[in-house]
């Protein structure tokens, strides 16, 4: 902050100037696995724009989701707080549906939220998928405006007799329902998902171009509806990577991060940007669901490969701390993150789970984080502190394996030594088991009883 000194006839003034807050661009996709860009070693999908964002950036190679499916997974991102908290998990239903009544509820604090309070303006771009109703719509948790779809775009899926491999093949955009929105409008039904990663692009760019140069600073929230099943992408991305179908989508996205830093370098402001995704790959679809590299399984398990993520960070023109970041991390610390970055501070009427990685970001300290809670719907199955990580239930792939399986002793890993979850440890560990065991005991009874928000529906008209 500068202090400016001002002499008016005889009279000092002291005249304090804030210089302008940073921007913020947050860039989610969904389903993309641990190994699914070039930078986190896939052989033969290019992703030359994320690629170079993690060399001038921060790759972060154990930043984690706050759950391994769509629905909890946003609401952690958004909120800062783990699903059980507000409601947005079921041992029932694993994430919202189109007849689902529930959605975030209005007492939780999302991001934009906290960063209008600061005089931001903010957009929300892509799939939202924390309710479709008017009153959960992004319009009605602090963001300024909305263009995107309201769930996944699997969901209203008219039964062609065909599968998504098929609907893919033939790009069969008919086969979903999915409606496309402005704000609490529908603009397209079905959404033509065969563009509409350009759509969303443009929106973005179009969205930063405006705000820049502007009295305020901007956050914007970028959620890609893809390589979630089934897969679309546009003409020009045809046979554009040697991974078939799946490839073309990343590579699409890709693309699309590329025009989005070419408008961030349009201006001097400062602005942070973090690409991550929502959860692991969905490895029921086999290579139209990417991979998790040399992570375990994938969407739907508290294994690795479904809840640890691909994510780099950057920032312009002041980078940030160049390197590779072993250290943890999640998308639950965005919103203390972001909210510090703007010089506020978190509400303390209520539990937050994430942490301010600020000091990582800037090269000043490592990140506060050390322990990493894995929910299974409203079921804590596993628990990470450090480099250990224990399984007390474990579940495979999403629609795959019905019945969790309990493990008493639980299961242990050393995820420095095993990043893969090969080898049990958990003999002659009972010390580490007895520490990991109390970590999570002591985070459950921090966990109040609220409204389940994924099991209400809409009634159904006679």
């Amino acid at each position: 902050m500068l202090r400016i000194i001002v002499l008016l006839v005889g009279l000092v003034l002291s005249v304090s100037v804030s210089a302008k807050k940073p921007n913020f661009v947050v860039i989610f996709c969904d389903d993309l696995g641990y190994g699914d860009l070039s930078c986190f070693g896939h052989a033969t999908i290019k992703t030359p724009n994320l690629d170079a964002m993690a060399v001038h950036g921060q790759k972060w190679t154990s930043f984690y989701v706050a759950a391994s499916v769509c629905t909890p997974s946003r609401a952690g991102l958004m909120t800062g707080r783990l699903p059980i908290r507000n409601g947005m998990c079921s041992d029932k239903r694993s994430v919202l549906f189109p007849d689902s009544a529930g959605g975030l509820p209005q007492t939780e604090i999302t991001i934009a939220r906290a960063l209008k309070q600061l005089n931001y303006a903010t957009a929300a771009v892509g799939k939202w998928h924390l309710g479709h109703l008017p009153h959960y719509l992004p319009t009605s948790h602090g963001f300024d405006s909305y263009f995107g779809i309201p769930y996944s775009n699997d969901m209203d899926r008219v039964r062609n007799g065909k599968n998504h491999y098929e609907n893919a093949e033939t790009e069969d955009i008919a086969a979903y329902n999915v409606p496309l929105l402005r704000d609490e409008k529908e603009l397209e039904r079905p959404c033509d998902q065969r563009d509409i990663t350009r759509r969303y692009t443009e929106e973005a760019v179009k969205f930063i171009k405006t705000s820049q140069g502007g009295r305020k600073p901007y956050f914007l929230y970028l959620a890609h509806s893809l390589p979630h099943i089934p897969l679309f992408r546009h003409k020009d991305f045809h046979g554009h990577s040697s991974a078939g179908i799946y490839g073309d989508v990343i590579e699409e996205i890709d693309w699309s991060v590329g025009k989005v830093l070419e408008q961030v370098k349009q201006s001097d402001d400062q602005t942070y940007v973090v690409f991550t995704s929502d959860n692991g790959p969905w490895l029921t679809f086999k290579t139209h669901g990417g991979s998790a590299g040399l992570l375990r399984e994938g969407k739907g398990s508290t294994w690795e490969g479904g809840m640890r993520e691909p994510t780099v960070m950057w920032a312009h023109p002041k980078p940030l701390a160049k390197g590779i970041v072993h250290d943890m991390g999640s998308t639950l610390d965005l919103l203390p993150t972001l909210v510090s970055l703007a010089g506020g501070k978190v509400p303390s009427d209520r539990t937050y789970d994430g942490y301010d990685l600020t000091p990582v970001l800037h090269g000043t300290g490592p990140s506060p984080r050390k322990s990493m809670f894995f929910y299974h719907g409203e079921q804590l199955f596993a628990v990470r502190h450090g480099e250990h990580k224990a399984h007390w239930f474990t579940k495979e792939r999403y629609l795959g394996q019905k019945q969790a399986r309990t493990h008493n002793p639980p299961l242990l890993y050393h995820l420095g030594h095993d990043p893969s979850e090969k080898h049990n440890i958990a003999k002659d560990n009972d010390e580490i088991i007895t520490r990991l065991a109390k970590i999570a005991d002591e985070h459950k009874a921090t966990v109040k009883p609220v409204e389940n928000q994924l099991e209400t529906r809409i009634p159904k008209q006679k």
